[in-house]
C-alpha cells in the first residue's frame, strides 16, 4: 500500500512538473511573439513615416498634401501617447486622460486609413474638392491631441516646481539652523541636564595615606651632581633624533 502511494505521488509530481514546463513554454513563446510583433510594428511604422516624409517633400499637389496630413496626424498622436504614458507612471490622475486619448486615437486611425486609401484615388478633381474637409478633420484631431499633451506636460512641470519650492524652503531652514552659533553644544546640554561631566583629563582621587617609600624618598636630601660627568662629554645624555646637535668647541676637548 505504501509503494502504491509513493507511485501515485511520483506520478502527480511528474504531471505537475510537466504542466509547469508547458505553462512556462507557452509564456516564453508568447513573450517572444509579442516582442517580434512589437519590433515588426516599429519597423513598419518607421518605414511608413520615412515614405510619408519623402512623399510630402518630393511630390506636389494633392498627393503631397495627403502625405503631409498623414504625417502630421501620426506624429501628433504618437507624441501625445508617449507623454501621457510617461506621466501616468507617476500621476494616477492621467488615467482618465489616457481613456480620452484612446477614443481620440480611434478617430485618428479612421482618418489615417481614409487618407491612405485616397492616395491611390485616380479622380484628382474629386480628391481636390475633399481636401479642405480632410485638412479640417486632421487639424481638429491634432489640436485635441496637442491640448492633452501640453496639459499633461504643464501639470508635470507644476508639480516639479512645487516640489522644488518646498525643497528650497527646507534647505533654507536647515542652512539657518547650521549657521546658528548661539545654540549650546552637546556637552553643555548634558551638563545642564545633570549628566556626568567628568573631564577625561581629570586625575584620580588620591588616597588619604601617603606611601612610606614616597615619604622616605621625599625626606632624603638630593645628592650633589658629580663634577666628572659635567667635564666628560662622553657622559652627556644622548640627544633625541629631532634635536639639533652642535659640534664641541676646540677649547672643551683639551
Amino acid at each position: 500500500m505504501d509503494a502504491g502511494a509513493l507511485i501515485i505521488f511520483a506520478l502527480l509530481m511528474l504531471f505537475a512538473v510537466l504542466g509547469l514546463g508547458a505553462w512556462a513554454t507557452v509564456k516564453v513563446v508568447g513573450a517572444a511573439k509579442r516582442g517580434v510583433d512589437r519590433t515588426v510594428s516599429q519597423a513598419r511604422r518607421a518605414v511608413e513615416d520615412t515614405t510619408l516624409k519623402a512623399k510630402s517633400f518630393g511630390q506636389i499637389g494633392v498627393a503631397g498634401a495627403l502625405a503631409q496630413l498623414r504625417l502630421d496626424l501620426r506624429t501628433s498622436l504618437r507624441a501625445t501617447q508617449q507623454a501621457l504614458q510617461e506621466g501616468a507612471r507617476t500621476d494616477a490622475s492621467l488615467q482618465e486622460s489616457l481613456a480620452l486619448f484612446d477614443r481620440l486615437s480611434a478617430h485618428g486611425r479612421e482618418l489615417d486609413d481614409e487618407l491612405k486609401r485616397l492616395e491611390t484615388e485616380p479622380d484628382k478633381t474629386r480628391l481636390t474638392a475633399r481636401l479642405p474637409e480632410l485638412r479640417e478633420r486632421t487639424e481638429r484631431i491634432t489640436h485635441a491631441a496637442e491640448s492633452l499633451r501640453w496639459a499633461a506636460r504643464d501639470r508635470a512641470r507644476r508639480f516639479a516646481e512645487d516640489d522644488l519650492t518646498a525643497l528650497s524652503a527646507e534647505i533654507e531652514v536647515e542652512s539657518g539652523a547650521l549657521r546658528d552659533w548661539s545654540r549650546p553644544s552637546m556637552d553643555d546640554l548634558l551638563a545642564s541636564a545633570g549628566g556626568p561631566a567628568a573631564s577625561p583629563t581629570a586625575s584620580p582621587t588620591a588616597s588619604p595615606a601617603a606611601s612610606p617609600t614616597a615619604s622616605s624618598a621625599a625626606a632624603e636630601p638630593a645628592s650633589p651632581p658629580d663634577p666628572r660627568h659635567a667635564l666628560n662629554p662622553a657622559q652627556q645624555p644622548k640627544p633625541y633624533p629631532w634635536a639639533k646637535t652642535k659640534s664641541p668647541r676646540p677649547e672643551t676637548t683639551t
